[in-house]
This record gives C-alpha cells, structure tokens and sequence, in this order.
C-alpha cells in the first residue's frame, strides 16, 4: 500500500537493473529473451539452430525447464499413497476380567502359577445293580425349548454422531480409501501455480529460476529440513541443529566455499555462541532458584493476585513489562530469566503458555523497533550508507512497529491465528 500511494518511497529498478542476460549458447536458440523457453527448447532439439549449440546445453536447460512438473508429480503421487493407504489395525486377544475362559485355548506356557482345574465336584463310585445318579445335576430343558438368541452385535444401531464419524473412515478389511477433500484442494492450487509456471516461462524467466534455485532454493530446504523435521516429530531441536549444521556443511561444499580458514571460524563462533547461552542458562538458573527462595516468586504472585486483574488486564500489564524490558535487553535475556517469573501466574488467569509465548514473541519484535533504544535501528546504521541518519531510520521504522502492533491485537482477538497449526499438527 505504501509503494502504490507513494511511489517515490518505493522506486523500481531501472530498466538496465532488470535486464536479464542470456547466456551466448542460449542466445544462439531464440531470437528474444521474451520468447517462451520450454516450446524453443524443444524446437532446437530438431530444429537447424542449434548447429553450433551442443545437445549437452540443450538437455541441461531442459531438465531445469521440466524439474518443477517432476517435483510436483513426486509429491502428489507419494502424498496421495500416504492419505489413501489404510494401516491395518493390530488385532490383540485381550479377555476380559471375570470371563470365562472356555472359550479360549489354554496357553502352553503362562509363566505364572496356575490353580488346578476344578471339577463339578465329588462323584460317587458307580455301584453295580444299584441306583445311580443322573451325569448331571442340572434340570434341563425339554428338547423344544431353547434359549431365545441373543441379537447380534452388529444389528444395534449406532448413534448419529457414531455412524457419521464411521463414515469417513475405510469399511472394515479395506486398504485404501478416498483421498479428502483437503487434499485435493491443496493440489489443486498447486497444480494451477505450476501450470501458471509453465504458462508464463520465457528465457529471461527460466535464468531467474536458475538463478532462485543457486541462491533461495538450497536456503529454503535448509530450513524446511531443520523446522520441518521438528514440525513432523523427525527429530527434537537438537537432532534438527545437528541436520541444520550438515546442510551447512554441504552447501559449503557446494558453492566451493569450504575451506581450512572458514572450518575453524565457524567452529570458534558455534563454541563462543555456545558458551554465551549455557552461562546464561547457568546465572539464569541461579537467579531463578535464588528469587524462589527468597520469597520473591511468590511476593510478585501475591502483589499481581492482591490487584485483582482480569485477563485481559494481566496480559496487558505483563506485555508492557516485556515492552519496556526489550529496550535495554536482547530476547535472550528477557526469555530465561524474567519469563519464569511470569509463567507460574499463567494458570491463575487461564492463560495458554503457547499462547503468551507467541504474544511475547510479537511484543518483543516490536520492541526491537521502538524508540529510543530500537536495536535493530542501530543494526541497520551499521550497514547503512553514511548519507542515511538514524532519525530517517526511525521514522522508516514507524510503519512496520504498526504493523507489529496490529498483528499483536489481531492475534489476542484471533488466538487460532496461532494456535491453530500448532493444535492440528499435535492434536
């Protein structure tokens, strides 16, 4: 919005700056960088163009061109096998306390003591040419009359809510079922963007792709490795530092950046930062013990509690403390040593933790910016040009804190903003 209503805070790139070089064996197979790349790729496979263009370059290109539609067919095809594949459900013979087990085999080793079987009890010796006993003692039945059979399991009618969550799942014995709706939706919005993909491909568009997957693309599946292991229950966060620090490693090797020089650098910063956080966690875990002990946990407790707060005014209060506390402290400082103080009084206000995590997360981004300290302020002047003033960074900043401000409101309005992944992926 501030780019449309104010262009001239926003300028675009020149003409020049936008222009996108072909390479010299590209430009030998079309006559403009406007014209669409995967139909020439495939004329100068037989076309007289490429007479002096090996079939190496053509090929490469191609490959690049038909990447995203073989990326997209891989996901939906193992996507669609994971949601349409019913697992088969272990089957255990548990018997119920109390049943009778006549039913069931005896088991050939129980590894316990077992009680001898009884007998209907004491029979008496058969007595030639006497009167003898009836085998049994029981009445029984005349031949017609037999017990009436009790109804099958099968036939009670289930209730509304029963019958419809049965619905969706696959009949009894099944291997796979329908694929749902979200699912179809998903790739159908997929499918579009990359139909659109090939829709619009030129050649001045297919050397930006090329130039995405050598700079964004190996950053973006570093992170969807790490964060995504985590999300999926792959990996805890250490084992997903662990992933992060091997993909590093390869991207080093990749883009031929691996030396002795930048190995040990980056050795000396892990094991600076390392240490930093663990005497951290140390005085932090001191200060905490030592403020419960003192009486000081529950002296704040006591004062909040004594103020009778609603929610909302507790969470406004403690978002101002946090406010104030991110001027003069950086994010580490403020999560492990001040936020134990606020945490034991969550459950007296019904307060999620994740969800004051995620408010805290907010206020303190918009710290960050606010003046006077706003240490991203001083960060930026630090890589700014000379001519750039930290005042004209500050009011370049405004905007942003704004939005900050309003997506901190819109968040405590709308909690399922950001409870709602976190509850569907754990639920």
């Amino acid at each position: 919005l501030v780019a449309k209503l104010k262009p001239q805070w926003a300028p675009p790139l020149s003409a020049a700056d936008r222009a996108v070089t072909l390479p010299p064996l590209t430009q030998q197979l079309t006559t403009g960088t406007a014209r669409h790349a995967l139909t020439g790729l495939f004329n100068a496979l037989k076309g007289k163009r490429n007479a002096n263009v090996p079939l190496g370059h053509i090929l490469r290109q191609l490959t690049v061109v038909v990447l995203p539609g073989l990326l997209f067919l891989l996901v939906l095809v193992t996507s669609y096998r994971a949601v349409t594949t019913v697992e088969a459900e272990a089957v255990y013979d548990i018997q119920q306390i109390g049943a009778s087990s006549s039913s069931t085999a005896p088991s050939a080793d129980t590894g316990g003591l077992q009680e001898p079987p009884q007998e209907d009890g004491l029979k008496e010796p058969v007595a030639e040419g006497g009167l003898q006993e009836p085998p049994s003692g029981d009445v029984q039945e005349p031949p017609g009359a037999e017990a009436p059979a009790e109804p099958a399991a099968a036939s009670v009618a289930e209730p509304p809510a029963a019958a419809a969550a049965s619905a969706d799942k696959a009949p009894a014995g099944a291997t796979t079922r329908d694929a749902p709706t979200w699912w179809w939706v998903c790739f159908a919005i997929l499918g579009a963007l990359v139909a659109l993909f090939y829709l619009f491909l030129s050649f001045a568009r297919l050397e930006i792709f090329k130039m995405l997957l050598t700079s964004f693309f190996p950053l973006m599946m570093l992170i969807i490795s790490v964060l995504g292991s985590i999300v999926m229950g792959l990996a805890t966060p250490t084992e997903a530092a662990a992933m992060g620090a091997l993909g590093g490693f390869l991207l080093a090797v990749a883009y031929k950046r691996l030396t002795l020089s930048v190995l040990q650098e980056s050795v000396f910063l892990t094991a600076k930062t390392s240490a930093m956080v663990c005497w951290l966690f140390v005085g932090s875990a001191i200060f905490s013990a030592a403020f419960a002990l003192l009486g000081g946990q529950e002296l704040v407790e006591t004062w909040v509690l004594s103020m009778n707060l609603s929610k909302t005014q507790f969470l406004v209060m403690s978002q101002a403390i946090i406010f104030i506390l991110g001027w003069p402290l950086e994010w580490t400082e403020i999560i492990v040593i001040f936020m134990p103080i606020f945490i034991p009084l969550l459950d007296n206000f019904g307060v999620d933790p994740l969800f004051f995590g995620l408010l805290v997360a907010l206020n303190l981004q918009t710290a960050f910016l606010s003046p006077p300290v706003a240490m991203a302020a001083f960060y930026l002047k630090g890589v700014a040009p000379k001519h750039v003033t930290l005042n004209q960074i500050f009011l370049g900043m405004l905007p942003f804190m704004a939005i900050q401000v309003l997506a901190i409101v819109l968040l405590y309005q709308f909690p399922a903003i950001g409870l709602w992944l976190p509850q569907l992926l754990y639920k």
